[in-house]
């Protein structure tokens, strides 16, 4: 119910693209049974549908309205071990992967009107039991009062890699030095904006996976939703 939202626990998992927040944040759904919060996904979405309709990406009245219009829900795949984004019911994981896509939702997150427009919409994933939060500002601006804040990085380099990984194997080609660079532009958009740039937040628990495994994440992750009282039976 609404008005016990408040009572719901929150799960934060903030930082930029790359650092295996995505990752995480799926690993810990999948342990606590929770509900999951992609919210990169959503102004990816808004990127999707003004791409496919050819609206112009600085015009923040129109995107706003594109809002107004996404019914969004995120999902474990019923076979493979990822999340899928469904949108009006229709699976649009790969097509919010482009890097196409994935640039002009920088651009539409830097927009005051659709950050706001998106908050709500946000905030209504908080229901029983639980909430795990993946973003850039879930602990600092949508969730505040989150149980639990974890900010995960990882340099710049690194996360390329990763990045270049990833499209390797799906037969993607990409040049390293330029996945790099669009990194680095990314960052230094997203930490300088002034809607809700991406910093952590006062009281979140700071991690650098540059040098470490998933495992080593989750499993840092997992002891300190311990310490939380969150995790319950075997690990």
């Amino acid at each position: 119910m609404a008005g016990d939202a408040s009572t719901v626990p929150v799960v934060t998992i903030d930082g930029p693209s790359g650092s295996g927040k995505g990752t995480i944040s799926r690993l810990l759904m999948e342990r606590l049974g929770w509900h999951l919060l992609d919210s990169g996904a959503l102004y990816r979405l808004v990127a999707l549908d003004a791409l496919r309709t050819a609206t112009d990406l600085d015009d923040e009245a129109a995107l706003v309205a594109l809002v107004g219009r996404m019914d969004v829900d995120f999902r474990l795949h019923p076979r493979r071990a990822e999340v899928v984004t469904l949108l009006d019911g229709e699976d649009v994981s790969m097509d919010l992967r482009t890097e196409d896509c994935a640039a002009a939702a920088s651009r539409v997150a830097a927009l005051q009107g659709v950050r706001a427009a998106l908050l709500d919409m946000q905030r209504g994933f908080r229901r029983p039991p639980g909430l795990v939060a993946d973003g850039r500002d879930m602990g600092t601006t949508v969730f505040p009062d989150a149980t639990v804040k974890i900010f995960l990085d990882a340099s710049a380099q690194e996360r390329a890699q990763r990045r270049h990984k990833q499209l390797r194997e799906k037969g993607i080609s990409a040049s390293l030095p330029a996945l790099v660079a669009e990194i680095e532009a990314r960052d230094d958009r997203d930490r300088n904006r002034a809607a809700s740039p991406l910093v952590p937040a006062a009281d979140a628990y700071r991690l650098d996976s540059t040098r470490m495994s998933i495992d080593e994440v989750l499993e840092q992750a997992v002891s300190l939703l311990g310490t939380k009282g969150l995790m319950h039976g075997p690990k």
